[in-house]
């Protein structure tokens, strides 16, 4: 990582309320969107869906370039 987590966290209190429970995404690994050749994206109609394992999963459709 990039910051150090104190520091992420830090900042995010800063300009949002973090509550018990949230989780912070940080970012992508090496190998996807911006880099691989040629880019690739998320587009309106696709579904994102992060897991963790023995807590669940969460989804975001994605319309019109935006979260929904």
């Amino acid at each position: 990582m990039i910051f150090p987590v104190d520091e992420l966290v830090a900042w995010l209190s800063g300009v949002c309320p973090l509550l018990p429970g949230d989780l912070v995404f940080t970012g992508t690994p090496a190998g996807v969107g911006n880099r691989m050749r040629p880019p690739r994206y998320l587009e309106p109609g696709q579904t994102l869906v992060s897991r963790v394992e023995g807590a669940g999963e969460i989804r975001q459709h994605f319309v019109a370039g935006k979260a929904k």
